[in-house]
């Protein structure tokens, strides 16, 4: 029997049993055994990322760098994570946080949430408006009235039905309670999508302002001066001078005030005509696919990590 042939008679009985008691026990027996292997599994394939990426093994005992310490956090909270990481990794309950923490007026107005999508009201939305899941990353769906309502329910069903943990081992989503999102699109006054500014923060004090586009095809670094940066931490993507803005305090401030008492953290803004709107945080970018160039950033960004503060993570302004 060729492997084709073998794949086609496996999926075609586990067709046949889908919905029957025997299919409800395999599904059963599937899932304790992923739980029961989840942490040992979840180590295993971080540390073998930061091999790949890296080209050596983690220094798990005195990590030094900034990406060490970033998958020092991955490994370790695999094992334990401290349950305000979740609340502020849920793209949900972390607007509580935003608004006790820097007021309600920097969140994107929010249209509907929750875990029905067939009850979305359609009807009721405006022109445009953004889709997206609560308890992942980078599944966000800019939507125009024209849509196939049936599409749309259909992919927030997936969104629904998955736990995002598994694509990356970042432990922080797993426990995150999943919810569909629908938030006013964010525009700027000629159309366009605006732009993506990322606060590297440490403790409080924000480095490093990484600026991309929505289509992810430019990342600039800048420092709080608005100097571009000779830095990057994905091979590719153009690194372009743009206006600093007006209103780059007001951001500054925003990000200094959400990364209190954070070893690190991202901060990530909006600035539309001037108003500032607050994104989402953000502990481990990119779950660690990172190469920072020069190799003199991982060593500088490393040291203004301070690790004493993951064992005693802030409380929540809630």
């Amino acid at each position: 029997m060729s492997h084709f042939t073998s794949i086609t008679w496996a999926t075609s009985f586990h067709d046949r049993l889908r919905g029957t008691w025997a299919h409800q026990l395999y599904n059963g027996i599937r899932k304790a055994k992923r739980s029961l292997l989840r942490q040992s599994e979840g180590e295993a394939i971080l540390l073998a990322r930061y091999h790949r990426v890296h080209g050596k093994p983690l220094n798990m005992n005195a990590p030094k760098t900034f990406t060490e310490k970033l998958f020092w956090r991955m490994v370790s909270w695999n094992q334990d994570v401290h349950p305000i990481f979740t609340r502020l990794t849920d793209k949900y309950s972390v607007r509580t946080h935003v608004a006790a923490t820097i007021g309600d007026e920097y969140l994107i107005k929010l249209l509907w949430y929750g875990a029905t999508p067939q009850t979305i009201p359609f009807e009721q939305l405006p022109a445009h408006y953004v889709m997206k899941p609560s308890h992942s990353s980078q599944q966000v769906l800019i939507v125009n009235k024209q849509a196939e309502r049936t599409d749309l329910i259909n992919r927030a069903s997936v969104w629904l039905d998955s736990n995002y943990y598994w694509n990356a081992r970042e432990y922080q989503y797993y426990h995150i309670k999943p919810r569909v999102m629908i938030e006013e699109c964010l525009e700027n006054p000629d159309g366009s999508l605006p732009l993506d500014y990322k606060f590297w923060c440490f403790n409080g004090v924000p480095e490093l302002i990484q600026v991309i586009t929505h289509t992810r095809d430019m990342s600039s670094f800048f420092d709080k001066t608005w100097t571009l940066l000779t830095l990057t931490n994905k091979e590719g993507r153009s690194q372009q001078p743009i206006p600093k803005p007006a209103n780059l305090e007001e951001m500054i401030s925003i990000a200094s005030k959400l990364s209190v008492g954070f070893g690190f953290v991202r901060v990530d803004l909006y600035n539309v005509n001037g108003r500032v709107y607050f994104g989402e945080l953000t502990f481990t970018p990119t779950s660690g696919h990172m190469k920072l160039q020069p190799d003199s950033w991982d060593t500088v960004l490393g040291e203004k990590w301070d690790l004493s503060l993951e064992h005693r993570p802030p409380a929540t302004r809630e």
